[in-house]
């Protein structure tokens, strides 16, 4: 490494590009930043890399995808603060912030109310989802041209796995790079790539430096990179489980690895195993580019349990606005609607309904939402858990067929 750089501090290294224009890809790769306590010294180094039967893994992340999108296509709206989702006057959800809009603590997810609060400047824009799927259409069709081995995550997002295109993590960071020249000149648009040798450490890679870069994390630089990383950046862990884990002293990677495999199981059941092998870089998901979705849904683990009827409606109301985004998103629909509640004494509980014609936007879920909560008759019981799910998909054209099927039922009874 360089000089510059005292022999004794504790540093992450990530292969990492940014700022791309016009500068040589062998030059870039090359480049590698080292980060300790914020701050960055610039290296020229090469990391000597194994790739005696190792995996070469992007990951490519669209950056505020939708906000980009009417950010481009409206050249008024570049600069501000843009959000695409529901209207805070109806109880919208965002879909996505512009980088403008993030840097006042807006980000997806959050009811629109609560955005407009934090940020009273933002514009407020519908989703138009059909030119989302066109702009996803172009970058898919980028991304197949390097690889049959695409795993589409969302109309934004997908897996590569290049290591039949690519000898080593360099050559993976050059492909990755004209990955992102090729959507940019198609489409406008930027995107963050991370490069590594599994699905875990590529979709940190891609998280690390946005928007606009490209970081790559080899076997080598990995074992820093997990230790100094925070405990709710790992996979599956959400704020309720965080909190769990900084209560037992375990903050970041390093805390995570001191713990033994039966330790960690104990801590969080299945998911204590997952974590023992994450910290130690190891995933052997593969990439599944025909990988069938099942349903789609939205959970929430309450900090404190819930005993609120009225505020276990709202919760349900907020997470059917997000299922709905996604059906509408994947253009799907689904045959059944299930509830999922798990009590504070850690008893799971889930209850369906079904319907011929599907179910995609909130506002049909309620009702459905609420007499399933009924009907459990909990009583007084605290909830610690709330779940909305929508399975038995259907696409546009499945759910049409059905309908001409009903139809022509009806008029036969006739």
């Amino acid at each position: 490494m360089g000089g510059s750089v005292p022999a004794h501090t504790a540093l992450l290294c990530l292969g990492t590009a940014r700022g791309l224009g016009g500068v040589r890809t062998s030059a870039l790769v090359r480049m590698f930043q080292l980060w300790y306590n914020g701050r960055r010294v610039v290296s020229l180094c090469k990391a000597n890399m194994d790739t005696m039967q190792q995996r070469f893994i992007l990951h490519i992340d669209l950056d505020a995808f939708y906000a980009a999108i009417e950010q481009r296509d409206d050249p008024e709206l570049r600069g501000k603060p843009v959000i695409v989702g529901g209207s805070p006057d109806r109880r919208g959800v965002v879909s996505t912030a512009s980088y403008e809009a993030r840097s006042f603590g807006v980000h997806s997810a959050m009811p629109s109310r609560t955005a407009l609060w934090l940020c009273p400047e933002a514009i407020f824009l519908p989703p138009r989802f059909e030119v989302y799927r066109a702009v996803s259409q172009q970058i898919m069709a980028i991304f197949q041209k390097h690889t049959e081995l695409v795993e589409p995550l969302s109309l934004d997002e997908a897996y590569l796995d290049v290591t039949a295109a690519v000898h080593d993590l360099e050559e993976a960071a050059q492909l990755a790079l004209e990955v992102k020249q090729q959507i940019q000149l198609t489409t406008e648009l930027t995107a963050s790539a991370g490069v590594s040798f599994n699905k875990f450490l590529a979709k940190l890679a891609s998280d690390a430096h946005k928007p606009d870069g490209l970081t790559v994390i080899s076997p080598e630089q990995a074992p820093a990179f997990l230790d100094a990383l925070s405990i709710d950046k790992f996979l599956g862990v959400g704020k309720v489980t965080a909190a769990k884990l900084r209560e037992s002293g375990i903050a970041n990677g390093a805390d995570l690895k001191g713990l033994s495999e039966e330790r960690l199981r104990a801590l969080l059941g299945k998911q204590g195993s997952q974590l023992y092998r994450f910290v130690r870089a190891e995933d052997d998901r593969s990439v599944e580019p025909t990988r069938e979705r099942k349903s789609v849904g939205k959970e929430v683990t309450f900090e404190r349990d819930l005993v609120d009827r009225d505020h276990m409606e709202r919760f349900l109301e907020h997470l059917a606005r997000q299922v709905e985004h996604r059906l509408v998103e994947l253009d799907l629909r689904g045959r059944t609607l299930t509830l999922k509640v798990k009590w504070s004494d850690f008893q799971l509980i889930t209850r369906s309904v079904s319907r011929s014609n599907g179910f995609q936007d909130a506002q049909a879920m309620m009702p459905m939402l609420r007499t399933l909560l009924t009907q459990l008759d909990g009583g007084d019981r605290p909830v610690r858990l709330l779940g909305v799910s929508v399975s038995n998909l259907l696409s546009r054209d499945a759910v049409q067929r059905t309908v001409q099927v009903t139809a022509l039922s009806l008029w036969d009874m006739e």
